[in-house]
């Protein structure tokens, strides 16, 4: 039978854009929502903020995301171009980089020379991108592919408080959206980790730490400006 690996770097460029968007997206909207709801607003008032937060909230992480990873891969096509002018100028010095490459990892140098003949004279580009630069499939940049998980995570992370403003009943609508609130960050953060393989009890206390600050410091601002406008 073969034998079968699951690894989990292949989810590093979509899994930290969602979980960071889903995150984001709830914790923003949920704080903006009892910062708001604090300040002693209606009910439509707080949806109106909570609908703009979202939007507003989705648009700029997709936007911000795509930047962001664009200036990565921008940054990984030009280190790709130099090492293709090298390859075209100097093959030799490049083999024996590569070559260096794998001796300095353990490999016995006549072996390490042979493993750069034979990997260079597939594909010498790949071989100095995977073990010169660090560049593998697996890890490149896809800036579309994280604006879109950004946007989208971001959206119904935001979507959860919003809907709890509308079922519950507004003398309780505070505590249920904090209470709310907390538990699908707790959730999100095992998620989170149980997907990318680290600690699920340290992700989720730390995310329901910081969220719970979060939201108590919104609130308690919007307390005094509602006392202080009222």
């Amino acid at each position: 039978m073969p034998h079968r690996e699951g690894h989990r770097v292949t989810r590093v460029g979509w899994l930290r854009a969602a979980v960071l968007g889903a995150n984001d997206g709830l914790l923003s909207t949920g704080s903006l929502i009892l910062g708001v709801a604090a300040a002693s607003a209606g009910r439509s008032s707080i949806l109106i903020t909570g609908v703009a937060g979202l939007v507003a909230g989705a648009m700029s992480m997709a936007a911000g995301e795509y930047v962001s990873v664009s200036s990565q891969s921008d940054a990984e096509k030009a280190d790709l171009a130099v090492e293709e002018q090298e390859l075209s100028q100097n093959i030799e010095a490049e083999r024996a980089e590569l070559a260096g490459i794998y001796r300095a990892r353990g490999v016995s140098p006549e072996i390490a020379a042979v493993v750069a003949e034979q990997l260079m004279a597939k594909d010498p580009l790949e071989a100095h991108a995977r073990d010169e630069l660090g560049i593998s499939e697996a890890t490149t940049a896809r800036p579309v592919q994280a604006a879109f998980a950004s946007a989208v995570s971001f959206s119904v992370g935001a979507a959860l408080p919003l809907l709890m403003v509308i079922v519950s009943p507004m003398a309780l609508l505070t505590p249920v959206v904090a209470a709310s609130s907390l538990i699908f960050l707790a959730v999100l953060g095992a998620v989170g980790a149980k997907t990318g393989g680290a600690n699920i009890l340290r992700a989720t206390v730390r995310v329901t730490f910081w969220g719970a600050l979060a939201m108590a410091v919104t609130a308690g601002i919007g307390k005094l400006f509602g006392v202080a406008v009222g």
